[in-house]
């Protein structure tokens, strides 16, 4: 664990990985746009700072890495992402930065950050795509790519579990086209020249807060028969 770790920030550290972290910044400023509240909670590093929250309107933000070793001084607590110790309902938004593909439970994960949002409160996923030229070199390398990550967790996928825990999906932005080269050309957008499909993408879900309306029941009124019909009820 603490070898792919180690493997995962040298590669974030090198050119790949500062413009990869620079362009996902840039994306999540455009998502955050819209996202208001008073907690943000981003669950797992990825970069050497906090350049994926600079441009969020929440200002109260907190960072939780798994591994103080991974952590670099830019967390603010240490934790299981399985397990946080944050209060159930008390987050208004959370960010998993390709966090999914790091844990060895990436659902138990996504039910965590289930627990601490509010209703209507807004998740956010980085992740990357098995089918893409990215994924390919991923499959192909013993170590993963980028090294050390454990998996890649199709879209797809993260979006039937979201709708079983009664998520909206917002929104769905893909990047990251080109081939994984050490000076990568096109990420967020494709190019004229480029028809390679995207290798990663930005999911956006809501939680959706769903109230129990009481069912009255139905009272039947029962009318008096009087002698012939002919006479009605009264007070």
């Amino acid at each position: 664990m603490l070898e792919s770790t180690a493997s995962l920030a040298r590669w974030q550290a090198g050119p790949q990985g500062r413009a990869l972290i620079g362009a996902e910044a840039e994306l999540l400023g455009e998502a955050l746009d819209d996202v208001f509240g008073q907690e943000l909670l981003q669950v797992g590093c990825w970069g050497s700072g906090r350049e994926l929250l600079a441009r969020s309107r929440i200002r109260r933000q907190t960072v939780v890495a798994s591994c103080p070793d991974s952590a670099a001084g830019q967390a603010d607590l240490i934790a299981s992402p399985a397990r946080l110790p944050v209060a159930g309902g008390s987050v208004d938004a959370v960010l998993l930065p390709h966090s999914l593909e790091v844990e060895p439970d990436p659902y138990a994960v996504v039910r965590e950050a289930d627990r601490v949002l509010v209703g209507e409160g807004q998740l956010l996923v980085l992740g990357f795509r098995p089918w893409s030229p990215w994924g390919l070199r991923a499959a192909a390398a013993a170590a993963g790519y980028p090294p050390g990550l454990r998996r890649m967790l199709a879209e797809s996928r993260l979006r039937d579990w979201l709708v079983l825990l009664g998520y909206e999906i917002v929104s769905s932005r893909r990047y990251l086209y080109g081939l994984p080269l050490e000076a990568p050309g096109h990420l967020l957008r494709r190019g004229l020249f480029n028809p390679l499909p995207a290798s990663a993408y930005l999911l956006k879900a809501r939680k959706r807060l769903y109230t129990l309306t009481p069912i009255r029941p139905r009272l039947r009124r029962e009318r008096l028969r009087v002698i012939g019909g002919l006479a009605e009820p009264t007070a």
